[in-house]
């Protein structure tokens, strides 16, 4: 038992071991991602505050999502005919700048809810970019065998980013106001612009490229992949599922803090603190398994769907917290095994439009979404919202499974042809 603990310890931070270009990306984002919750939380606050609507968060994930929807099936096509690394130099830059004009807009009190509709868009677009290109370049600076390893230890830091981002965001939010959440936000893009820039080429994984494809004939080469791929095809699948009707936090959770539980941002912070802490410990869980399967994405997609239902009549905060808990463990199951399983499945040159389609599924009907979120909150409370999204949530793991059954029944069970070495 113990020989057993030790291995999975170390196979939990392999990547951070083996690779010197992944430490300095890791570390630079340990900063920067704790700057981006607290971004997020403030954003939502400050709408709810200027507004006093739902409705209006859901306008925000609007906002927040639109480019994926319109942009997001090219970015593949071009994070494949770019560098990695200088492409996302120049989204993590862009996105300094755009928090340094939300700070100086909060801080100036001149900020109108149409400055803050307009700045999360233009984020979302610059995210279009950003979020496939650092897909890219772990690949890069782990290979095909840490590959699982990293995709897992970035949802831990994320997520533990998720734990003390907001809960920090709230205290700063009650004590000083929005707009020094916005700033420190900018400043923390200064240690992850610092490591990409550290970064030895000549150490990164090599690629197996072909000939450079045009933006259209890429976009039928992801698709004609994809259509081909049962396991993509349900990765893919539920990811749009579950991620357009069930993941909707950034509206639903300043909505139960202040008019569900009748409390401030302190409790939204905790909230959100919560839910993090849950998907830092399926993060780590993740990470030290080194391998990804679909079973573990349709158990995580199940359970997601179970404690949302579960979370749904609650209006303790206690509970609340504790189901947000679970809800964010088996969340970090569910994206863990899908990244993973969807970047190893495509071949090197297609990679970035099998990312591109895993991010757009994620994010591309975000607007749709959170809006109907905002919509469901506004009609019957957050109950309304998290029993459709509970019960949606379980459906969709059931049918995928039943899919995989029916078409293909070993496909549940097969790993990637690497596993993590010991």
């Amino acid at each position: 038992m113990t020989a057993a603990i030790l291995r999975m310890n170390r196979r939990t931070f392999a990547s951070l071991r083996k690779h010197r270009n992944y430490r300095l990306f890791f570390a630079g984002q340990v900063v920067s991602v704790t700057g981006t919750w607290m971004q997020r939380i403030a954003q939502a606050w400050f709408i709810l505050q200027l507004t006093h609507s739902p409705l209006a968060v859901g306008y925000l994930a609007l906002a927040q999502f639109l480019p994926f929807t319109v942009l997001g099936l090219f970015a593949g096509v071009v994070v494949d005919r770019m560098d990695a690394r200088k492409t996302v130099i120049g989204t993590q830059a862009a996105s300094m700048v755009l928090a340094s004009a939300m700070a100086a807009a909060a801080l100036a009190g001149i900020a109108r809810p149409w400055h803050v509709y307009t700045i999360a868009a233009l984020m979302g677009a610059v995210q279009v970019l950003d979020a496939p290109a650092r897909q890219a370049l772990t690949y890069r600076m782990v290979g095909r065998s840490e590959l699982p390893n990293a995709i897992a230890l970035n949802s831990s830091l994320f997520n533990a980013s998720r734990i003390f981002g907001p809960a920090l965001g709230g205290v700063i939010i009650a004590a000083a106001g929005v707009g020094f959440c916005f700033a420190f936000n900018a400043v923390s893009f200064v240690a992850v612009l610092a490591g990409l820039l550290m970064m030895r080429v000549d150490e990164l994984h090599p690629l197996d490229l072909m000939k450079q494809p045009t933006l259209l004939r890429g976009m039928r080469e992801g698709f004609a992949y994809a259509r081909h791929s049962k396991r993509l095809l349900v990765v893919l699948g539920t990811t749009l599922v579950v991620s357009t009707v069930c993941f909707n936090f950034n509206v639903l959770l300043p909505v139960l803090a202040q008019q569900t539980l009748h409390a401030g941002p302190r409790t939204f912070g905790l909230l959100s603190a919560f839910f993090g802490a849950g998907a830092l410990v399926g993060a780590l869980v993740s990470a030290g398994l080194g391998r990804a399967t679909l079973r573990g994405l349709l158990v995580g997609t199940v359970g997601f769907g179970v404690f949302e239902l579960l979370l749904a009549p609650s209006n303790s905060l206690v509970l609340c917290a504790l189901l947000l808990f679970l809800v964010g463990a088996s969340f970090t199951v569910f994206t863990s095994n899908g990244n993973s399983t969807a970047q190893l499945e495509a071949p090197d040159h297609l990679r970035g439009r099998v990312v591109g389609l895993y991010y757009y599924a994620f994010n591309g009907l975000g607007p749709l979404g959170g809006l109907s979120a905002g919509w469901l909150s506004a009609r019957g409370g957050t109950g309304l919202a998290f029993a459709v999204a509970g019960t949606v949530g379980i459906t969709t793991g059931a049918a995928a499974l039943v899919y995989l059954w029916r078409t293909s029944p070993k496909a549940v069970e097969v790993e990637p042809e690497v596993r993590l070495a010991a």
